[in-house]
């Protein structure tokens, strides 16, 4: 088409098209966080488990979006029609299946069914880094398929999409007199798998010597700092697509709408850092020394906390809410560890959790619109429908899961390492004559002997730090924990 005809044609399909290859472009980007969670998620597990790890992030893109073309977008679209008053649809309006499943074929709705899969995605990928390392393959793949077709789908029906029942047209929303606010998924969708990910952890239980005989916790460090920061940032760049994308068009009444995109632009970028400052100023005083771990789980719990509030809030918000979000990290991270006694590998609760749902809750206090009684009503509302649903789904899907398959690997399965058992292979084969069996930590949960050193080898514990170098340390190392994004 030459210059000329583009400037005849209609300015409003010229618009519309912008913005579907606007979303495509975006959608591709936020596909890009995969490799940043496998890279994360593969960093804090011992070398003997980074196989286990990445095959699981590559079965939730994998399977998840076959699952949700085949049900999961249906079910998000049945759940938002039937919590809604028929009168906001009309007369026309018929829940059938033929209605909910429109868009498999409907050309003009694949852009969209992308957009929302890459979010689904993300959802179904924070699972894995709560239950890594002792979670047996076959009951994980069952459970991402569940959440993918069902558990997600529904929260996204309910406050997703301009109608379901946390939206202003909702049940939920027409009696509060307020529609649920989180713009981009800070609890539909990271909330959402943070708490998934705390309730598995606590039902397949804690790894062998993660605690002692007397419930203490003693850590059991990760093989890689390096591919867990890189991953951070790896999600952080993705997460601009998450949120800016977000706003979904660039153009509004044939103008650009650039105060939306930059209100987005600046919140998301301004919480990244404040997330990781304060995260960084509170191990340095609980400590004595900065984590880089925690600051990189700072970083990302500042980006979830502005998740779903960085089209609504002003630049002092976007502060705040990193600030927060970030300095809740280790306090929380430690309350589940210490307190709960639950194994939360890579610390998804404290990071994609607790961070979500304060984010989200504080919105109406920075409010550009101003502050709301009814608005902070749907928002506690939305967190204790998201909350609930997400634990009692996930509970029974799991306890369907150990009928059939079992939960979690043997106690010699896990000694091996579950690169070897569930899948013949070591992701660092080099070192496999060392690694099969050798170097685990004690597994009746007393102090044990000797600590999995990060080349699959076995070192004296005072030898191993914190983050699996070889630097000699004078103290045990800190239980820093971890993160999945």
């Amino acid at each position: 088409m030459t210059l000329g005809a583009v400037l005849q044609s209609d300015v409003t399909a010229v618009a519309d098209a912008a913005s579907a290859v606007w979303v495509l472009v975006v959608s591709f980007l936020i596909f890009f966080m995969q490799p940043g969670f496998a890279l994360l998620e593969a960093g804090q597990v011992r070398a003997k488990n980074a196989g286990n790890v990445v095959m699981k992030n590559m079965t939730d893109w994998s399977l998840g979006v076959l699952v949700y073309y085949a049900l999961g977008a249906a079910v998000a679209a049945l759940a938002g029609y039937v919590t809604t008053p028929s009168a906001e649809y009309g007369a026309e309006i018929a829940y059938t299946v033929a209605s909910v499943f429109a868009y498999v074929t409907t050309p003009t709705a694949w852009v969209g069914w992308l957009f929302g899969a890459v979010f689904a995605m993300t959802a179904a990928t924070i699972v894995s880094g709560a239950v890594a390392e002792r979670m047996s393959y076959s009951a994980y793949v069952f459970y991402v398929i569940a959440l993918v077709a069902v558990i997600y789908p529904v929260m996204q029906g309910f406050a997703w999409g301009g109608n379901g029942l946390l939206s202003s047209s909702g049940y939920l929303g027409q009696l509060i007199g307020a529609g649920y606010k989180d713009f981009a998924g800070a609890t539909v969708v990271h909330a959402l798998g943070g708490i998934a990910g705390l309730t598995a952890a606590y039902m397949v239980g804690p790894r062998k010597g993660r605690f002692d005989e007397q419930g203490n916790p003693r850590p059991i460090p990760g093989h890689s700092m390096l591919f867990a920061v890189i991953g951070t940032l790896f999600l952080a760049f993705g997460w601009y697509a998450f949120n800016v994308g977000t706003q979904g068009v660039f153009l509004q009444d044939g103008s650009f709408a650039g105060a939306e995109l930059g209100r987005v632009a600046l919140n998301t970028t301004l919480a990244m850092g404040a997330g990781m400052v304060a995260s960084t100023l509170v191990t340095s005083y609980w400590e004595g020394k900065p984590d880089p771990l925690f600051g990189a789980n700072g970083l990302l719990a500042g980006l979830v906390a502005i998740t779903g509030a960085c089209a609504h809030v002003t630049w002092v918000g976007g502060i705040a809410l990193g600030v927060i979000g970030g300095a809740q990290t280790p306090l929380v991270y430690r309350w589940v560890v210490d307190s709960l006694g639950v194994d939360d590998v890579c610390g998804v609760f404290a990071v994609h959790g607790s961070a979500g749902f304060v984010g989200t809750l504080l919105i109406p206090f920075f409010d550009v619109a101003g502050f709301s009684v009814a608005q902070l009503v749907m928002q506690i509302t939305g967190v204790l429908v998201i909350g609930t649903w997400t634990v009692l789904t996930t509970m029974a899907v799991l306890l369907v899961a150990d009928e059939l398959f079992g939960l979690r690997v043997s106690d010699e399965d896990e000694l091996t390492g579950l690169d070897r058992v569930e899948h013949g292979i070591a992701a660092y084969p080099e070192f496999g004559e060392r690694e099969s069996g050798v170097g685990e930590v004690a597994t009746d949960g007393g102090t044990g002997t000797e600590e999995v050193a990060t080349d699959g080898g076995t070192r004296e514990p005072d030898a191993v730090s914190a983050t699996g170098t070889d630097a000699e340390r004078a103290d045990p190392p800190a239980d820093t924990g971890g993160d999945d994004a």
